[in-house]
């Protein structure tokens, strides 16, 4: 294994969940592929022309030349109209073709990722012609995967795997943006400390602080006498955090204490994903 050990994580996250994701749709018929999923605008059949469409852009394929349609009322920006691309030009594929073109995809990376020799800093192509370094395109990879093998489990009424490799990457992938949620978004006092306490399959307590510049940081240690607390479980906050479901949605599996509104202003920005 020519791998750089600190890519290992990403790589085995990626595959326990793309190999989850292969399971879950192989025994679908062709109208359940055109389930919605929570994912806005997009079918199960979107959703994996996704995961298929960026593990070629991973493995180096060219970008689609297609024309998007006008009337997608889910695509509102740039980052949603590079990501709709690789969806669209697939929205006509029957299902065998969905499930060979995502086994014969899962193959090529799996290849790719045995031969991988590249330093983790390498620079490799990222979304709307950015460059990324290796270890953070793996990070995220392994990331959407296994946040959209969950919203194919929440389709197709098979929960499972909220503790595997990929929620724990989730799980810190998330944590880091918490900081900005509280200090920039949300805008939470200067020497003040918003505290999550998260329980179920994946559980933890974190404190974000905010400094006295307004700058935020986040460590493990509880904070006496937080300005707000938010108590949740694992799959609730997920859902939040990537857009699957409103505060309002969910109120009854969140429980706030402290500033009402400092509260309702974080939630109203949890939301990280694009």
């Amino acid at each position: 294994m020519s791998l750089h050990p600190s890519l290992q994580s990403y790589a085995d996250a990626w595959a326990h969940s793309v190999d989850a994701i292969s399971e879950l749709v192989s025994p679908l018929v062709e109208g359940e592929w055109n389930r919605r999923t929570p994912c806005p605008g997009w079918s199960v059949r979107d959703l994996v022309s996704h995961v298929i469409g960026l593990d070629c852009e991973m493995l180096g394929d060219p970008r689609p030349i297609h024309t998007l349609p006008r009337d997608l009322y889910h695509v509102t920006n740039e980052h949603q109209r590079y990501m709709e691309m690789q969806v669209d030009v697939r929205r006509h594929h029957t299902a065998p073709e969905m499930t060979s073109e995502l086994e014969y995809t899962v193959i090529r990376r799996n290849r790719q990722l045995r031969n991988e020799s590249r330093q983790p800093d390498t620079l490799v192509r990222g979304p709307l012609g950015t460059e990324v370094t290796l270890e953070q395109a793996m990070r995220n990879r392994a990331f959407d995967v296994w946040v959209h093998e969950q919203d194919l489990r929440v389709t197709l009424g098979q929960p499972g795997n909220l503790d595997s490799p990929g929620a724990l990457i989730t799980r810190d992938v998330l944590l880091s943006r918490l900081p900005k949620v509280v200090a920039k978004d949300a805008g939470a006092p200067a020497n003040s400390a918003v505290v999550f306490d998260v329980h179920g399959p994946v559980e933890f307590l974190r404190t974000v602080r905010v400094d006295a510049e307004g700058r935020g940081s986040i460590d493990g240690a509880p904070s006496l006498g937080p300005a707000a607390a938010l108590s949740l479980d694992w799959e609730t906050y997920v859902r939040l955090a990537c857009g699957r479901v409103t505060p309002e949605a969910v109120s009854d599996r969140l429980k706030t204490e402290g500033d009402p509104e400092l509260t309702a202003a974080i939630l109203r920005s949890f939301t990280v994903t694009p």
